[in-house]
């Protein structure tokens, strides 16, 4: 539920999702060979990447507005603004970073859960890593 939570940017969907990932870990409980937990993880992943693309083509212009940056006559502590930024990144990204520096797992790790090569999990952690200071940078 926390990882649910942490890659959809405190969404109302994280608990659908985690829900959902339990049921499938439960669904292939027999067969799974690896991990369960890296399964569960990585379906909460492709939940989250398939709903963000659902809704990111359902955007209104005004939300793209207002997400583009926060309201500079509010107040924000770091935590708030960190949260903030985090939420721009896509659903992969904000995992692997999650999970390099929040679960602080190895890039070989990220990479088992994410079921992507260790160069793919490198990869997502540095562009989103970039991506970040970019923005704040602009902010």
């Amino acid at each position: 539920m926390r990882y649910a939570h942490l890659v959809t940017g405190g969404s109302p969907d994280a608990p659908d999702l985690a829900q959902d990932a339990l049921a499938q870990v439960w669904a292939r409980w027999g067969r799974l060979e690896g991990d369960a937990e890296a399964y569960a993880r990585r379906c909460v992943t492709n939940g989250s990447v398939s709903r963000w693309r659902r809704v990111r083509r359902l955007r209104s212009v005004a939300e793209v507005e207002e997400a583009a940056g926060p309201d500079p006559t509010r107040a924000v502590d770091d935590a708030d603004h960190a949260w903030a930024l985090l939420a721009t990144l896509s659903p992969v990204q904000r995992g692997a970073v999650v999970l390099r520096f929040y679960e602080e797992r190895s890039y070989a790790e990220i990479g088992s859960i994410l079921d992507v090569p260790e160069a793919t999990a490198r990869s997502h952690v540095h562009r989103a890593l970039r991506a970040l200071r970019t923005r704040l940078e602009e902010s």
